[in-house]
């Protein structure tokens, strides 16, 4: 074993503290349950609540990962944009699939979000542009708003025995099951 090897498998991990979770009272739309834990976690003076990992893969299936910004949340996907020439948006033509991760390591959760992506229209994209800051240097043509459909939301809060709790949402038509 290497020394960095030995010196990552020395630092401590799920060093938060979780706050209560009740499974016998969740909702059944897992939108619901993420405006909570987001909130929660804003409450609980996180930094950069809205940052997500977002992970695509290219049309040979060699995947790629970044950090953004959650733009919304609704019923008709999550909301995230960029410019079209990206890598991300060479890889949402290519292949339009993708994952986003949220890490709130000071209360030991994260959410997990998983489907298929579609561009908003041109309109909603436009409007997502001019909303940016004045020093934003993309260009408004180029400007895309995706939105992640979900078929799979994971929440996940850690425990310090490491007995670990799961909520898994899956979409059923128009409806969600989960279990945990």
């Amino acid at each position: 074993m290497n020394e960095l090897t030995r010196w990552l498998r020395d630092q401590p991990s799920l060093t938060g503290t979780p706050p209560p979770l009740d499974l016998s009272d969740l909702p059944t739309d897992p939108h619901d349950l993420f405006d909570a834990w987001i909130r929660a976690a804003a409450d609980a003076d996180i930094a950069e609540v809205r940052a997500a990992t977002l992970a695509t893969a290219d049309a040979g299936g060699r995947p790629d990962a970044r950090t953004l910004i959650l733009k919304g949340v609704s019923a008709d996907g999550w909301e995230f944009a960029g410019p079209r020439s990206s890598a991300k948006g060479r890889q949402l033509a290519d292949n339009p699939a993708a994952a986003l991760n949220f890490w709130w390591q000071p209360v030991m959760r994260a959410v997990r979000v998983r489907g298929t992506v579609h561009e908003a229209t041109p309109e909603e994209s436009a409007a997502d542009f001019g909303a940016r800051p004045a020093s934003s240097d993309a260009a408004p043509s180029d400007w895309v708003l995706w939105r992640l459909i979900p078929d799979r939301i994971e929440f996940w809060q850690g425990s310090h025995d490491r007995r670990h709790t799961r909520i898994v949402y899956t979409r059923d038509g128009d409806d969600w099951g989960h279990e945990s």
